[in-house]
C-alpha cells in the first residue's frame, strides 16, 4: 500500500509542482471557458488528457518511443500556447457549440506530448520494478486527482471573477489566456530549438 502512495504522491507533485507550473498552465487554457455547469466535458477533457499522457509514458517506459527532450521541452509550451490562442479567438463563445472532436483529439496530442517531457524522469524512479503498469496507473491517479484539484480552484475562482465582480466570461476567459501568453513565451524562448 506505500507503493501506491509513493506513485500517487508523485502524480500529485507532478502536477502542483511550483517550479514544473507548465501543467498547471496548460490545465487553465483548457478549462477557463468552462464554467461549473460543464463539469462533464471538463472532466472528460481533464482525463483524456491523463490518458495521452499516461500513453506516452508507459510508450517511453517500455522503450517503444524515444524522443529528444530538447524538442519535447520546446513543443510543451507550444502546446500551451496554441491552446491559450485558440480561447483568444474563440472568446465569447459558446463552449458547447465547439467540436468535441478537435477539442478531445487535441488534448489527447497535448497529454502525449506532457507525458513525453516527464518520461526519462518516470523511467529513473520506476527503473527497479518489474512491471510499470502498476506504477504507471497509481501515478495516472495521482495525476488525475491533482488535475481535478486545479480545475477546481480554477472554476471557483472563475465564478467569483464573473459573479461578485461582474467580469464577463468573455473578458475573464481573455484576460487568463493573456496572462498564460505572456508566461509561456519566456519559456519558449528558454528552450527554443534553433
Amino acid at each position: 500500500m506505500s507503493e501506491f502512495w509513493l506513485y500517487f504522491n508523485l502524480g500529485l507533485e507532478h502536477v502542483l509542482d511550483w517550479n514544473a507550473y507548465d501543467h498547471v498552465l496548460f490545465l487553465i487554457v483548457l478549462t477557463v471557458a468552462y464554467s461549473f455547469d460543464h463539469w462533464k466535458r471538463i472532466l472528460l477533457l481533464v482525463t483524456v488528457f491523463t490518458i495521452g499522457h499516461t500513453i506516452s509514458l508507459i510508450l517511453s517506459s517500455y522503450n517503444v518511443v524515444q524522443v529528444n527532450s530538447k524538442i519535447i521541452e520546446f513543443l510543451i509550451p507550444v502546446t500551451i500556447l496554441i491552446a491559450a490562442l485558440f480561447n483568444v479567438f474563440t472568446a465569447g463563445k459558446n463552449p458547447k457549440g465547439m467540436k468535441a472532436g478537435v477539442l478531445l483529439f487535441s488534448t489527447l496530442f497535448f497529454g502525449l506530448i506532457h507525458g513525453l517531457g516527464f518520461s526519462s524522469y518516470f523511467k529513473v524512479i520506476s527503473s527497479n520494478v518489474s512491471s510499470k503498469i502498476w506504477p504507471l496507473s497509481e501515478f495516472a491517479l495521482g495525476i488525475e486527482a491533482a488535475q481535478l484539484i486545479v480545475v477546481l480552484i480554477l472554476l471557483v475562482l472563475s465564478f467569483v471573477i464573473q459573479t461578485i465582480f461582474r467580469f464577463s466570461r468573455r473578458d475573464w476567459v481573455l484576460v487568463v489566456s493573456s496572462i498564460v501568453i505572456g508566461m509561456v513565451i519566456p519559456m519558449l524562448l528558454r528552450n527554443k530549438i534553433w
